[in-house]
Formats: structure tokens, C-alpha cells, sequence
């Protein structure tokens, strides 16, 4: 694995794209690979459907099936919108090509009515053209306000695992609700840190509070101990079912989930995307939190409230000036030798 680079913020248009599936990368978009499509994207809409889009270069025709039955047509490029069944947990479609292996998609949002940033881990593609599995690794805010519905949905979703990374405090306030027959595991990031305990009193020193939280949760020692829980339970765990949270799902889940992407080879732009995706999830929460504060007290507390690439951009910083490359942090800050790390792309890989 290459060093670690610093990673810039894409424009508008390439972070949509990237966030969706949609920019496929150039030098390794060929037919050879066993899944032939370089981009592909599931969206559902308010209204009871769902978009399909995606691009199969060397191909000819794929055909999109949903619950056994195909539901519609299109070629090597295509875009389609169908309805979808009412009350259904997630709404999947395979993609499947005249040649090469399908691939199983949905809309990576989990609807529930107690969260705001619920997603599915997977539905990227690597830079050598497989793509990570959906419906088998999750990330999201607080469980605290589940509701019985979707405890019942999450235990429909299969999920058998909880890593908690939040402080005690923060756990005794909010405690986990979990699916029936799950696991709840702590992995506190910040345990004893003293990261972020005091309020900054301008909006710069609140970034550099962000800044500095980021560069902890790569280079702290109770940092590493939580990610190497939360890497080593995906991989021993065969990645079915866990779920990864804090309390926004922004940050010390952000980290998680960009260390686990860039694990298992996806490229830098979409990582970014997926990380900055909170912005839009959790655009609602932060608008009303920042409604009910004066301007000026607003303007210190949405550097918090935000993802920035600076943040990120300072997690893999520090990847880089104390570990040297990420294959070093994975095999020495957070204990993911090589056996695990196969396992990791053998479970959650496709392609």
C-alpha cells in the first residue's frame, strides 16, 4: 500500500459523484474485472421509488432485477427509475451483466426513525475494480432514541454487533438501545483523553479542537485500542452484521469508517465523500441545534457540527508523520496483521 497523501476536497459535482458511485476512475475501468461496472448507484425517493444508475464499460446489456423479478432493462450506461414494494426494510436490486459477475445494491441510508446518520458501510468501489459488499457493516450516531420499530428493523437487517466508541459520560446520559440477541461492545476512543471536554471560545480554536481530535483518534493510545477492537470485530466477526457509532456518527465513526475503506483499497476521493456525506444526513440536527444559539455563540459551536476535509485531512496527517504509510498504522497502530486484512477483503469484498 502506498503512503498516505493528503487528501483535497473535491468540487461539488465530483463529491456527489463520488458519494453515489457515480465517477469511475479511468487507468483500471476495463472488462476484464469479474464485476464489470466502474459505477453504480441505488437512490430511493420520497414518492415510493427508487433510481438505478450505472456503467458497465465492455458490456452490451444489464438487466436490474429486484425480489426475483426483473424490473427493468438498459445497456452497458443506463439510468432507471421504478416503484418499490411499501414496508419494505430496504429496497435491493441486483445488477446483472451479460457478462461478468452481478452486483447487489441499495440505497445506503437506513431509514430510522431514532437516527439521523444510520448508513451502510459498503457500495464503494476499490481502485482495482471490486466493490464492498452491502448489508454487512454499518455506521451511525446514537442508538439512544431507537424506537421498538426499528430495533425489530435492525434485527430484520441482521445486525448482531454494536461497538459503542463514545466516553462514559456519554454512554451513562444515552444508553445504547440494541436489537434483540445483538452484542454491545465499548470501544471508547477518548476515554481519558481530555479531548474535547471544554467548549472553545472562538470558531478557529474550534477547529483546531477538531483538528487535534482527529490526529488523536490515529495516534492516542486509547484510539488505538478502540479501532483495533472495531477492525478486529469486523474481520474475526466475517463482517456480518456490525454497527459502528458515536454520538453524531461524524467523527470518531468518521475515522472508523475511512480507516476500514482505505483497508480495503478504496481510493482517497471517495473516502473523502463518504466522510463529508454527514454534512447532508445531518444537515436538519445541526440547523435546528444551531437555530436556538446567538450568532456569535453559533459561529464558535458549527466547526463541532461539521465534517470538514481539514479534519480528515489531519487523521491521515498523522498516519503519515507517525506511522510512515497506512499498511504501517494498520499493522502497527491498530494491530491488523496480514491474515486479518485478507480477511477483511475476502468478507467484504466482491470481485
Amino acid at each position: 500500500m502506498t503512503p498516505v497523501t493528503r487528501v483535497k476536497y473535491p468540487s461539488a459535482a465530483l463529491a456527489a459523484a463520488l458519494l453515489l458511485g457515480l465517477a469511475a476512475p479511468t487507468a483500471s475501468a476495463h472488462p476484464g474485472h469479474r464485476v464489470p461496472f466502474t459505477a453504480a448507484t441505488v437512490t430511493d425517493h420520497a414518492d415510493g421509488t427508487s433510481t438505478i444508475s450505472w456503467d458497465a464499460p465492455g458490456t452490451h446489456r444489464v438487466t436490474v432485477r429486484s425480489e426475483g423479478r426483473t424490473v427493468a432493462r438498459g445497456g452497458a450506461t443506463g439510468s432507471v427509475t421504478v416503484p418499490t414494494r411499501a414496508g419494505a426494510d430496504r429496497h435491493w436490486f441486483d445488477l446483472v451483466p451479460d457478462r461478468g459477475t452481478p452486483l447487489r445494491l441499495a440505497d445506503r441510508l437506513i431509514r430510522l426513525q431514532g437516527t439521523a446518520n444510520f448508513r451502510d458501510a459498503g457500495g464503494y468501489r476499490t481502485r482495482d475494480g471490486q466493490w464492498v459488499r452491502m448489508g454487512e457493516v454499518y455506521r451511525s450516531d446514537a442508538l439512544d432514541r431507537l424506537t421498538d420499530a426499528d430495533l425489530a428493523k435492525l434485527r430484520r437487517l441482521g445486525v448482531r454487533t454494536v461497538l459503542d466508541l463514545r466516553m462514559e459520560s456519554e454512554r451513562a446520559a444515552a444508553p445504547d438501545r440494541v436489537p434483540v440477541g445483538a452484542t454491545h461492545t465499548v470501544a471508547d476512543v477518548l476515554a481519558g483523553s481530555g479531548t474535547f471536554t471544554s467548549m472553545p471560545k472562538s470558531p478557529a480554536e474550534a477547529e483546531a479542537m477538531m483538528t487535534g481530535g482527529n490526529r488523536f483518534m490515529v495516534s492516542g493510545d486509547t484510539a488505538r485500542a478502540a479501532y483495533a477492537t472495531v477492525l478486529d470485530e469486523i474481520a474475526d466477526g466475517d463482517g456480518d452484521g456490525v454497527v459502528f457509532h458515536c454520538t453524531a456518527g461524524k467523527d470518531r465513526t468518521g475515522w472508523a469508517e475511512a480507516a476500514l475503506l482505505t483497508a480495503l483499497g478504496v481510493p482517497e476521493e471517495t473516502v473523502m465523500a463518504d466522510y463529508l456525506a454527514s454534512n447532508t444526513y445531518r444537515a436538519a440536527a445541526n440547523e435546528a441545534a444551531l437555530s436556538h444559539l446567538p450568532p456569535d455563540r453559533a459561529a464558535v459551536y458549527k466547526p463541532l457540527l461539521d465534517v470538514r476535509p481539514g479534519y480528515l485531512n489531519a487523521s491521515f496527517d498523522e498516519v503519515r508523520e507517525e506511522f510512515g504509510s497506512f499498511r504501517a498504522y494498520l499493522h502497527e497502530g491498530v494491530a491488523v496483521d496480514a491474515h486479518q486484512l485478507k480477511a477483511l477483503k475476502r468478507d467484504l469484498l466482491v470481485g
